[in-house]
């Protein structure tokens, strides 16, 4: 950000001959120190930057710190990019058989990860080390897709079921019973015990939709008692009863649905959905109960290629591309961008 630097007062002139020819020997050499301490404006944080060729980006985190982490479908790998540079590199290397799609970061450093296949896992965010690994249902037939932190859990969406899985936050939450093996597709970290995994099954206006992806992006409501979930196909927001999973169908008004819709983000009562396909980002307010959602704008930009989920750092939302319509290849170039508030 540019700023705007004062200009120093002026000494009065004072009288006499002698300091009058003082001021003028003097002069030259104030001036030039002036143009050498001058400060420099810092350069603005870039809009948009790269990601490892072949990295398939889904999901993106930002904490308190000028830091994006970005996971990969293709091997689970994390990456961490600067803000302010736009320079990152690789946290997590990944593995044979692991994921990365959704991803929250905690206030203690804990980073929490969507795995796809019936697993979340939580790293640190500082060394990438996996801390622990949850089992949170079979790894075939659900797609573990999105996470979100409310209260004292970490809430995980099931696109092919129609259920949510909450574990307990915290490191002491994540205490092994074993190493790792005990889980099929985990190759580093603790496991943390089954018991530790609340299964939530979703009722009331949900009706689960076969052989597409239904519950994706999720967030809490502002009022922290109950969760927005979206449902990608066919474009419905939902709000879910913490306690009995009742999922009650959120009135749209100004929008006809939320088709493609991914990534949830919500900053009070403004809710902002990715719709991946469409390229595009709509902007609802929610009412006091979370029960309607009025279309209050859209954002879109020339940059997006299929973006998927979204966090906030200031006055930006920053965004992964996915890029679904391109070849998904090693070779295949992929970045996240940035977009103004």
């Amino acid at each position: 950000m540019i700023r705007n630097h004062p200009t120093p007062s002026r000494r009065a002139l004072l009288g006499g001959a002698a300091l009058t020819a003082l001021a003028a020997a003097t002069g030259a050499a104030g001036t030039a120190n002036a143009a050498t301490t001058t400060p420099t404006s810092p350069a603005p944080w870039p809009t948009e930057f790269p990601l490892p060729d072949g990295f398939l980006p889904e999901g993106i985190a930002i904490g308190e710190k000028p830091y994006a982490y970005m996971g990969s479908r293709a091997n689970g790998a994390l990456y961490r990019t600067d803000l302010r540079t736009g320079e990152g590199r690789i946290l997590f290397a990944g593995g044979t058989g692991l994921l990365a799609v959704g991803l929250k970061l905690d206030h203690d450093g804990l980073l929490y990860v969507a795995g796809n296949t019936g697993v979340a896992r939580t790293h640190d965010s500082r060394t990438g080390e996996v801390v622990a690994t949850h089992q949170l249902t079979e790894a075939t037939g659900h797609f573990i897709n999105d996470v979100t932190l409310l209260g004292d859990r970490a809430w995980f969406t099931d696109s092919r079921a129609a259920a949510l899985y909450a574990i307990p936050r915290g490191r002491a939450a994540s205490r092994p019973r074993s190493r790792a093996g005990a889980v099929a597709g985990t190759e580093a970290g603790a496991v943390a015990g089954a018991g530790a995994v609340r299964t939530l099954p979703l009722t009331g206006d949900w009706v689960q939709t076969p052989n597409v992806n239904n519950a994706n992006g999720i967030v809490g409501t502002p009022d922290g008692r109950a969760l927005i979930v979206v449902k990608s196909s066919p474009g419905e927001l939902y709000k879910v009863n913490l306690r009995t999973g009742h999922a009650t169908r959120i009135t749209l008004v100004g929008a006809t649905d939320v088709v493609n819709g991914d990534g949830l983000y919500r900053i009070g009562r403004t809710l902002y959905v990715v719709q991946n396909r469409l390229n595009l980002i709509s902007v609802f307010h929610l009412n006091a109960g979370s029960t309607t959602a009025t279309l209050t704008g859209t954002i879109t930009d020339p940059r997006f290629d299929v973006p998927t989920t979204a966090a906030r750092f200031g006055n930006r939302l920053y965004l992964v591309n996915a890029r679904f319509t391109s070849p998904q290849t090693p070779e295949t170039t992929f970045n996240g961008v940035a977009v103004s508030l």
